[in-house]
C-alpha cells in the first residue's frame, strides 16, 4: 500500500538526572562533593534511505520516544549521553510541525538527515555547585524534559519523469510497456489513485525512474477530484510526459484537454509552468487519431511553438522508444538539483531558533486563604530543581525573593503562616524568611 501522508508524536529523551554524593574515602578527611551530572537524553532524527518509496511504516508506528540520559554516579562520574534515535524515511519527504505548520525540513537526498527533536540536557551533580561558603553542596538538578513535537510527514515522489493528463488517457498503460511495473488498469475513471513507480531501461545503457501520477480534472489546483493528492508528487519530477488521447473516444477536445492540465498545474504552482514537457500524442492506433493531431498541432504552435510532440500507441508501442530516448537526453541536460531550485516553496528549509531570554514576570492570584503564584521560569527552575532537601528550599527561597514574589506578596496581604502554592508545591510565607 502506498501512503504519502503521515501524522506522528515525538518525545525526545530526558535528560540524567545529577547526583548528591560525598567522598567517603578510608583516609580522606572531609572528601567534599563528589555527584556526577547527568547525561544528555537521545535526539530523534530523521534520515533519508533511498530503499524507502512509502510512509507505510508510519501507520503502524505513530509515536517515538527516544533515549534517556544515564543518571549522574559518585566519585564525579557523568552519566552516560543517550543513543540518538534515528528515524528512516523515504527521499522527498517534507518534515512539518503540526502545531505551526512551520516546514522543518525537506529531504530528497540519501543519507540527508535532520534533527527534529532535541534530547534534554543532564542536571548538574552538587560537585558543580561547591562554593567557598559552601563547601559541601546538597544541591542537584533533575535533567530536562526531552523536546515533544507533533509532527506531519508528507511524500512527494522522487521521480525522473511523471506522466500527467486527464483519466483514461493510457499513462498505467504507458507505464506497463516500457516498465516492470504493474499498475491497475481498468476502462473507468479514476483506476489509479495513488503514483506507480517504474525503472525505465531505455536500451543504450541508460534508465530512468518513471512515475504515473495520479488523474487530473478541472479544479484540482483546488482540491477537486484527487487534487492535491496528485498535484504535490508533480513537483518532484523533473521532466513532464503530458498523455494526451488524440482519438478523442470519450467526445473530449484534445487540445482543450491539454489547456486544462496546463492550467491546473500552473494555478497549483507555476513553477511548473517551466518544467520541460513533452506530449505524447497516446492511442494513434485509433480512428480518427491523425486528424485529431494535425489540428492538435496548429492550436499548440500558436501558443507553443517549441512544445515537442511526439504519437505514440501504448497498444501497438509506435514511437514508445522514440519517445524514451526523448526524455532521457532532456534528463541528461538537466541538473539534479534543477528541481528544487526552481520551486521555491519545496527549497530545502533548515529552522534555528534563539532561545528565549528569562522572563521573570509572574502572576499572583488570591484563593480563598492561599496564594497561588504562576511563571514559567519559576516551573521551569522547579523541574530542574531537586526539592527534597532543605538546602534546595532555601535557594528556590533566594530566586523568589530576587525576582520580587516576596514584595508583591506582602503588597497582596501575606502575612506569616499565609499558604502559598508553586505548581504541585505548598510553602508557608514567612516574613523576612523564606518559604517552608
Amino acid at each position: 500500500m502506498f501512503v504519502d501522508k503521515a501524522k506522528i508524536f515525538l518525545k525526545a529523551g530526558n535528560g540524567g538526572d545529577g547526583l548528591v554524593a560525598f567522598r567517603r574515602e578510608k583516609f580522606v578527611p572531609d572528601g567534599g562533593p563528589a555527584g556526577g551530572d547527568g547525561g544528555r537524553g537521545g535526539d530523534i532524527i530523521f534520515k533519508v534511505d533511498e530503499g524507502l518509496r512509502t510512509l507505510m511504516d508510519f501507520r503502524y508506528q505513530r509515536h517515538f520516544k527516544g533515549n534517556p540520559g544515564i543518571k549522574g554516579r559518585n566519585r564525579n562520574q557523568h552519566g552516560a549521553n543517550a543513543d540518538h534515535t534515528v528515524i528512516r524515511i523515504p527521499p522527498g519527504t517534507i518534515i512539518m510541525d503540526d502545531s505551526t505548520g512551520e516546514v522543518i525540513g525537506d529531504l530528497t537526498r540519501h543519507g540527508q538527515h535532520i534533527v527534529v527533536a532535541q534530547g534534554g540536557r543532564g542536571g548538574r551533580g552538587n560537585a558543580r555547585f561547591a562554593t567557598m561558603k559552601n563547601k559541601a553542596p546538597e544541591i542537584a538538578e533533575n535533567g530536562e524534559e526531552g523536546q515533544e513535537r507533533n509532527i506531519v510527514l508528507e511524500l512527494k515522489v522522487m521521480a525522473d519523469v511523471g506522466l500527467v493528463g486527464f483519466p483514461s488517457v493510457g499513462k498505467s498503460t504507458l507505464l506497463s510497456v516500457v516498465s516492470a511495473a504493474t499498475p491497475k488498469i481498468g476502462a473507468y475513471h479514476f483506476t489509479t489513485i495513488t503514483p506507480n513507480l517504474g525503472v525505465v531501461d531505455v536500451g543504450d545503457g541508460r534508465s530512468f525512474v518513471m512515475a504515473d501520477l495520479p488523474g487530473l480534472i478541472e479544479g484540482a489546483h483546488e482540491g477537486v477530484g484527487l487534487g492535491h493528492e496528485f498535484l504535490r508528487h508533480v513537483e518532484r519530477t523533473r521532466v513532464i510526459i503530458h498523455v494526451v488521447d488524440m482519438s478523442g473516444s470519450e467526445g473530449r477536445d484534445p487540445y482543450g484537454d491539454w489547456v486544462k492540465i496546463n492550467e491546473e498545474l500552473k494555478l497549483y504552482n507555476p513553477g511548473l509552468e517551466k518544467r520541460p514537457q513533452i506530449v505524447a500524442a497516446n492511442k494513434m492506433d485509433m480512428p480518427d487519431s491523425e486528424e485529431n493531431l494535425a489540428s492538435f498541432c496548429e492550436q499548440v504552435k500558436l501558443v507553443r511553438p517549441d512544445l515537442e510532440i511526439m504519437p505514440i500507441s501504448s497498444l501497438t508501442r509506435k514511437g514508445i522508444q522514440e519517445l524514451l530516448y526523448r526524455a532521457t537526453d532532456l534528463l541528461d541536460q538537466l541538473e539534479v538539483e534543477t528541481v528544487i531550485e526552481d520551486v521555491p516553496e519545496i527549497k530545502e528549509r533548515k529552522v534555528y531558533k534563539l532561545d528565549p531570554k528569562d522572563d521573570d514576570s509572574f502572576t499572583i492570584v488570591r484563593e480563598n486563604d492561599a496564594f497561588i503564584i504562576t511563571s514559567s521560569k519559576i516551573e521551569h527552575l522547579m523541574q530542574r530543581m531537586q526539592l527534597n532537601s532543605h538546602e534546595a528550599i532555601l535557594k528556590l527561597g533566594r530566586i523568589l525573593r530576587a525576582m520580587g514574589v516576596d514584595e508583591e506578596l506582602r503588597k497582596r496581604g501575606a502575612v506569616d503562616g499565609t499558604i502559598v502554592r508553586l505548581g504541585d508545591f505548598e510553602f508557608e510565607f514567612v516574613e523576612g524568611s523564606s518559604y517552608y
